[in-house]
């Protein structure tokens, strides 16, 4: 069983949580993780900072800036995990973010840093399926999770290419539009997990403009996880270097909503 397996077979939902890496700094990111997982978060997403995130909205945007004009390259992200895997050997580190820092170098050697670094996923924003050659094989092969992503108008007819090659979990994006700026309406997001689990033994986790416990609560009755990150971007946008006891006590408070909502 891989760590992210492990993370959804503990017989309830998992809290799954983002954060923009070396936002505010590079020095202040493991403080950062260690608080979400202190907080009861089940798998840790860390984006990769990138100059055009045509998904986010405002607040990781405003992220990604923050991570850029602190210096943040992609040897520090890999250093971050590297250490994290070490203080945190059984909690799944995923990241995520768009296909010019993933594949520059080529997507073998970003595929051996990634297993180097002890990285369990990969999202990748912006290599749709039919491009999979691009980045899938060499993680496969590395024996990372591609974690595809599904939306709203992902029909019956593709979801099967979506879900090809895809492992680790399948994150819905539950709005057709930007990162934290709005949610769907929670009788959307019923009649989409239901349809996505009958087609999939794949994990699925809901995400997009889910900010509070209670909202998280309510997705995590039918989902198997909850994403949640423009909420704690916020936090750390507020707090600074001093985000980490807020992000903790936020991640605290989704982590209970989620994990005790069935």
């Amino acid at each position: 069983m891989t760590r992210l397996s492990a993370a959804f077979a503990k017989g309830r939902p998992a809290l799954v949580t983002f954060i923009t890496g070396g936002d505010p700094t590079p020095d202040a990111t493991p403080a950062l993780l260690d608080a979400l997982v202190e907080g009861g978060a089940d798998v840790i997403e860390l984006g990769m900072p990138f100059t055009d995130p045509m998904a986010d909205g405002p607040a990781i945007q405003n992220a990604n800036l923050r991570a850029l004009a602190a210096g943040t390259k992609t040897a520090h992200l890999f250093q971050i995990a590297t250490d994290f895997r070490v203080r945190h050997p059984d909690v799944p580190l995923v990241l995520m973010g768009y296909a010019n820092p993933m594949t520059i170098r080529g997507s073998e050697w970003f595929a051996d840093q990634c297993q180097k670094a002890g990285v369990d996923g990969v999202i990748c924003v912006d290599i749709p399926p039919e491009e999979d050659p691009e980045l899938g094989p060499a993680l496969r092969a590395a024996g990372i999770s591609l974690i595809r992503l599904a939306t709203p108008t992902t029909d019956a007819a593709r979801l099967p290419a979506v879900l090809e090659g895809s492992s680790g979990f399948l994150y819905y994006v539950s709005v057709a539009g930007i990162t934290g700026l709005q949610q769907a309406a929670q009788a959307s997001i019923d009649e989409a997990v239901a349809r996505l689990k009958a087609a999939t033994d794949i994990p699925v986790a809901v995400g997009f403009g889910v900010r509070t416990p209670e909202q998280a609560a309510k997705i995590a009755k039918v989902a198997d996880g909850v994403v949640v990150g423009s909420a704690l971007i916020d936090l750390i946008a507020q707090h600074g270097a001093n985000a980490a006891g807020p992000v903790r006590d936020l991640t605290r408070a989704l982590a209970d909503a989620v994990h005790s909502a069935r």
